[in-house]
């Protein structure tokens, strides 16, 4: 499997992936929202878009669909419960379902509620295990909810799916939050040091260059998978008392949700 990841460039500080067979060069295209990009660096690498993914229906991510179809004549596939709200899609997936690129490569389709109802991501089970990640799960962050989602539903796929993924596993988001991302972490738990050090690194990086995390570094550096610090939950209690001294990890997620709506 190859992976070409594409800086969209744009005020949304969007990331486009391209998930290619190595023996054919058949391509799938991963939320193309500057789909001029995306035909631009598939023909650099002398691949074919084929398939179009959308992660989940806002139009940040499925703005593109209409330009790179007429370019390709590529086919659209995204949630079929968000099928009809986005248009033009040609298949609708569902939990476990299996997206093939070219003849070597398999991605699975998790059903991650949260930010939107119906969202998907990709999971390639593979030696270097990846997850495509739309805005379910951010480097260091978490996808917000304020349009059709519900932060209980991302808290249970946080815990019941992404957390169980192997520590391995790349992360690929839809968006380029890093830096902010860990100035969260450390505003919420000021003692984490391998959150500094990433940020000290990456805050003045170029994004198109930025760090790809792992899920195990994700369970170190992002709030949202660190429930049990006793530096978060001391500091979140500072603004909500009335989580009590010993709040389970839902009641922090959710906290840790609302206080970065506004953060």
């Amino acid at each position: 499997m190859l992976i070409e990841r594409v800086w969209a460039a744009n005020d949304s500080r969007n990331f486009h992936y391209l998930i290619a067979c190595p023996q054919t060069g058949e391509a799938l295209a991963v939320d193309p929202l500057e789909w001029r990009r995306c035909l631009q660096a598939a023909g650099a690498r002398g691949w074919e878009i084929t398939q179009i993914l959308n992660t989940h229906e806002h139009r940040d991510h499925t703005g593109g669909n209409a330009g790179l179809v007429a370019a390709t004549g590529a086919r659209v596939l995204a949630h079929s419960d968000a099928a009809a709200r986005i248009g033009g899609v040609g298949v609708g997936l569902r939990k476990g379902d299996v997206v093939r690129v070219g003849r070597t490569v398999e991605l699975e389709c998790l059903d991650t509620p949260g930010h939107t109802l119906a969202h998907v991501c990709l999971y390639a089970h593979t030696a270097e295990p990846a997850l495509f990640s739309g805005d379910t799960l951010f480097n260091a962050g978490a996808g917000n909810c304020h349009s059709s989602g519900r932060p209980d539903l991302l808290y249970e796929t946080f815990m019941s799916q992404l957390a169980r993924l192997p520590d391995s596993t790349r992360v690929y988001p839809g968006h380029e939050y890093l830096s902010r991302n860990l100035e969260f972490t450390l505003d919420r738990e000021p003692d984490n040091r391998e959150a500094a050090a990433l940020l000290a690194r990456c805050r003045d990086a170029d994004p198109a260059s930025a760090v790809v995390t792992t899920l195990g570094e994700e369970k170190r550096i992002n709030t949202f998978f660190r429930l049990q610090s006793p530096t978060v939950i001391a500091r979140l209690r500072e603004v909500f008392p009335e989580i009590g001294e010993s709040p389970d990890a839902k009641t922090v997620f959710l906290k840790l949700r609302e206080l970065r709506n506004r953060w």
